[in-house]
């Protein structure tokens, strides 16, 4: 697995004279539209990116010594949950994937998984919630590459020690994404002595915050933590500087990407997030083993995309086809032996996300170790070491 992060690796290189062999077939669920787009747009183009870069160089060589070209199938969820069910049905039933990827938000995710049970297809969610694999026991085909919600608390209650901070106040989406961020928060702090004086919600979809900011305003947080994608997290937060609330502005690794600095405008300044590397890869010292694969993620996605800036969002898909690129290449299409590979053998896998080692009991692989903590300035992202969390 260590050499699959790199370009031409052995299963992407053109055998010319190799048999060409039927396309080995990817399912894509993403939230191509809807309130979860800045999520899952970066998502699709980045599977679309390398099944061109893949299928370029001659298609990967399988098991039975053919070269396959790779067959990408997407599907827009539109950030519904129940179309993220009839779409995963789609590809498994119909168009018979090898591998089913998606979706982009958790609700859609969770939703998606008894069809993958039923069908005994191998599932890499891209979304967070930790339900999405755990009860691993009843979870046997599911896996997933973003961060779980844990080491993202573990990470913002670093930051509110090394600051003396004891009173946070916390507002969240109420759906399984939230909820699961929520949850760990709670738990940690709890543990750690930081009260949480107030816990509210808003629903997917809300465009007005102004009484839970109120309330919240009340009670002199010294610290204000979010759990939210761009599409509520955006302005909440520009409702959040309205309010003049003074307090630090905490958020999750929900709004990674430009979208919520673009919709947030100068109202993000300011705001701290744990997050993958990838929007600070080239801060990285050149020891850091993702920063040649961040900073090559980088330049293809530009140059595939026409400039655009590259999300932790897109990352995750990357992660999750590369690592079915190294099954396929390995097993073919069959979908038992794809499941196994993805259980024991994915070790030291250099992705975007992190450096993944799934096992029985782990179908996350990446922990706190994959994480930095970022501010937003002057419209970008700046890392902040562990060294420099007390202000």
């Amino acid at each position: 697995m260590g050499d699959t992060h790199c370009r031409p690796c052995k299963f992407h290189i053109g055998w010319l004279q190799a048999t060409k062999g039927e396309p080995y077939k990817i399912g894509v669920v993403a939230s191509i539209t809807g309130p979860a787009s800045s999520l899952g747009i970066p998502e699709r183009d980045t599977a679309l990116m390398l099944q061109e870069q893949v299928n370029k160089a001659g298609g990967i060589k399988g098991p039975d010594g053919a070269m396959h070209e790779i067959q990408v199938i997407v599907e827009d969820d539109a950030s519904d949950a129940s179309k993220a069910t009839l779409a995963a049905k789609k590809l498994v039933e119909q168009d018979n994937v090898a591998v089913l990827i998606g979706s982009s938000g958790s609700p859609a995710s969770l939703a998606m998984i008894e069809t993958a049970t039923k069908n005994s297809t191998p599932m890499i969610s891209l979304a967070s919630a930790s339900q999405i694999v755990n009860p691993i026991a009843e979870r046997k085909w599911i896996f997933k590459t973003p961060q779980a919600n844990q080491p993202v608390t573990a990470v913002q209650l670093d930051w509110l020690k090394a600051n003396g901070i004891k009173k946070v106040a916390s507002i969240g989406v109420n759906n399984a994404f939230g909820k699961d961020s929520r949850d760990a928060m709670n738990a940690q702090l709890k543990e750690a002595g930081i009260e949480v004086l107030a816990d509210e919600v808003f629903q997917p979809g809300d465009k007005d915050f102004t009484a839970q900011l109120t309330k919240i305003k009340g009670l002199n947080p010294e610290a204000v933590i979010v759990h939210a994608t761009p599409g509520e997290g955006a302005p909440l937060t520009v409702q959040y500087r309205t309010l003049g609330i003074n307090a630090p502005l905490l958020h999750n690794h929900g709004i990674g990407n430009k979208d919520f600095i673009n919709l947030a405008k100068d109202a993000a300044e300011g705001v701290m997030f744990p997050i993958g590397k990838l929007l600070v890869a080239n801060s990285l010292p050149d020891s850091d083993p993702q920063k040649a694969v961040l900073l090559k993620y980088i330049q293809d996605y530009g140059a595939y995309t026409n400039g655009k800036t590259p999300s932790t969002f897109g990352g995750h898909g990357w992660d999750a086809v590369e690592i079915a690129l190294a099954g396929l290449a390995a097993n073919g299409a069959d979908r038992a032996k794809l499941r196994d590979y993805f259980e024991n053998q994915v070790k030291n896998f250099v992705g975007i996300s992190g450096v993944f080692n799934w096992s029985p009991t782990d179908h996350v692989g990446i922990g706190k170790e994959s994480l930095v903590l970022v501010v937003i300035k002057n419209g970008g992202w700046e890392f902040v070491p562990p060294d420099k969390y007390k202000q």
